[in-house]
């Protein structure tokens, strides 16, 4: 399950519990409520303060969460330094499906970024 709590100081605390995931319906709806929440981490890994919050799961399932969420972090970093069409950008895109679909093949959960 996801929860995200405002709390006073506009800081976000966000909670993702891969288990929990693993037991929803993958519908339309769920991809685009893990996505908000995957954008809402991105944003703050490029730009924005730290989240204060936690990724619960079996470590395995984590790790290739950490694995799949950085490795986006990195293609669009080499994506934005280099454009789409350098070799650089293509190479990671390479390894980032390689993260997404370790992540996808342990967890059971689609990622909702293509």
């Amino acid at each position: 399950m996801i929860s995200d709590e405002k709390e006073k100081s506009d800081l976000v605390n966000l909670e993702i519990d891969l288990e929990e995931l693993k037991k929803q319906e993958i519908n339309e709806s769920f991809l685009m409520m893990f996505g908000t929440i995957l954008r809402g981490i991105m944003k703050r890994m490029f730009d924005l303060p730290a989240i204060d919050g936690s990724i619960k799961g079996k470590p395995e399932d984590v790790r290739a969460f950490a694995r799949a969420v950085g490795n986006e972090k990195k293609y669009i970093d080499v994506a934005k330094q280099h454009g789409l069409d350098d070799p650089k950008t293509y190479k990671q895109k390479a390894t980032l499906k390689k993260a997404v679909s370790a992540f996808e093949s342990k967890t059971g959960i689609k990622w909702p970024f293509k």
